[in-house]
């Protein structure tokens, strides 16, 4: 397959150097796999000449046009990590190049992938309309409040809807670039993650911190306060959005539009977050810690951080 990798000032140097070694990787193993091993020939294309990175590497492409024979479009992130200074640049001038590239490379039906904070170009493109993907965890208020059309899914680290891949933040570039070996050999995905000593990280939720998307919006930001404060108790989200002088209705619409889940689901996702830090720190039992984060039964909660982390209590108290 012939990629191209658009490549533009800014650009996130891991994200892309990751998306490379990957692919050169996969190509110099797949003879481990079978001759008929599938193989990567990556171009880099950009919208001048020479472009610099966040970390001021100057990278010489082909021009964009370059692009237009390949057979997938990789987008890497911007490094920013300012959401205003993010927002200027997807939507100003400066990108507008590489937006049209990707607007034209959709409308030709060849497939995309992004990962992190390169998912807003695309966004940005209006190529994820109606499209269900996913972004980096803790800009995801900002690109759900941008992109209200988009169907934002935290559930995998790596999403592919109608011909475009996504992946999660920062180093889901990783996980981006082992699912385009995956697609073509899921054996050879399978070597390159054992030479890159890379492991499988099915989402992002483990590393999601509850707080930081909260403090987008300030009725979230009041019901995450109010809720820590009551993380043993019985909680109801009626009594919640009293407490917080909101109405439920009012609640329901800004933690689904902030977090894009339910009170209910930021509740146990703040309680989880708790219970994890008292496994990995004390040496409180599990009984003890499910009362404090407010479960009767230690079950119902070996069951929550299990699903939600992907780890046993035991592998939690190991990580301390």
């Amino acid at each position: 397959m012939r990629v191209a990798v658009i490549v533009y000032d800014g650009v996130f140097d891991s994200g892309l150097s990751v998306v490379l070694d990957v692919l050169s990787n996969a190509n110099a193993l797949g003879g481990q796999i079978h001759e008929s091993a599938p193989t990567w020939d990556v171009t880099l294309v950009g919208p001048a000449p020479q472009v610099r990175t966040r970390a001021g590497l100057v990278v010489a492409p082909e021009p964009l046009d370059a692009a237009e024979t390949a057979g997938l479009l990789v987008v890497p992130a911007l490094g920013e990590s300012d959401a205003s200074a993010l927002l200027d640049h997807v939507g100003g001038d400066v990108s507008r190049p590489v937006r049209d590239l990707i607007t034209r490379t959709r409308l030709r039906g060849t497939p995309i992938a992004s990962a992190c904070a390169g998912t807003f170009l695309l966004a940005e493109a209006g190529v994820l309309d109606g499209v269900r993907a996913t972004t980096t965890w803790w800009l995801s208020p900002v690109f759900r409040n941008r992109y209200p059309k988009v169907v934002v899914d935290h559930s995998q680290m790596v999403i592919s809807c109608d011909g475009i891949t996504t992946a999660g933040a920062a180093f889901g570039h990783v996980d981006l670039a082992l699912s385009i070996v995956r697609a073509g050999s899921p054996a050879l995905a399978d070597l390159v993650a054992r030479y890159l000593v890379v492991d499988e990280r099915p989402s992002q939720a483990a590393y999601t911190i509850p707080s930081a998307l909260a403090q987008s919006d300030p009725t979230v930001a009041a019901f995450e306060v109010w809720t820590r404060e009551h993380l043993a108790e019985p909680i109801t989200i009626p009594e919640a959005a009293k407490a917080i002088g909101v109405s439920e209705r009012t609640l329901q619409r800004s933690v689904q539009r902030t977090v894009g889940t339910s009170p209910i689901r930021f509740v146990q996702d703040l309680r989880i977050e708790r219970a994890s830090h008292l496994l990995r720190t004390t040496g409180l039992s599990l009984e003890t810690i499910a009362r404090k984060v407010g479960y009767e039964h230690p079950n119902t909660l070996r069951v929550l951080l299990r699903e939600r982390t992907g780890k046993t209590t035991s592998a939690l108290r190991g990580s301390k």
